[in-house]
């Protein structure tokens, strides 16, 4: 459920679940034009995270992307997956297996971040 939802923050949120993979602060301003500015995606794209409606990926390629969140709710956040991006098309995906890592007795959890990269099904 998208708290303290504004029009502006609904265009953002529409774009993110439209998307067929995961999508940068970048691509969205590409994409929204003049309607919103890069601040207000911003801002957006770190309330979704807060509220479990997406997910932050850390790409090898030093960026932040997003992606709209399956199966997840502020107080059940998961996303132990790995994510693929694609060195020809750029092309960011959730691999949909979830991983188990298994710590040491005493370790907690709080952050996955699984990355590959390599050639999508399209470009190999």
């Amino acid at each position: 459920m998208l708290k303290r939802n504004t029009k502006t923050k609904q265009l953002i949120l529409d774009s993110l679940k439209n998307s067929k993979s995961a999508v940068s602060q970048d691509i969205l301003l590409k994409e929204l034009g003049d309607k919103v500015d890069r601040a207000t995606i911003y801002r957006a794209l770190n309330s979704f995270c807060d509220d479990g409606i997406a997910h932050k990926i850390l790409s090898d390629d030093g960026k932040y992307y997003f992606a709209f969140c399956v199966n997840c709710s502020e107080k059940a956040h998961k996303h132990n997956h790995y994510h693929f991006r694609c060195l020809s098309c750029g092309k960011i995906e959730c691999i949909p297996n979830e991983i188990e890592v298994k710590l040491p007795v005493g370790y907690q959890s709080v952050n996955f971040n699984g990355f590959i990269s390599g050639y999508c099904a399209n470009c190999s």
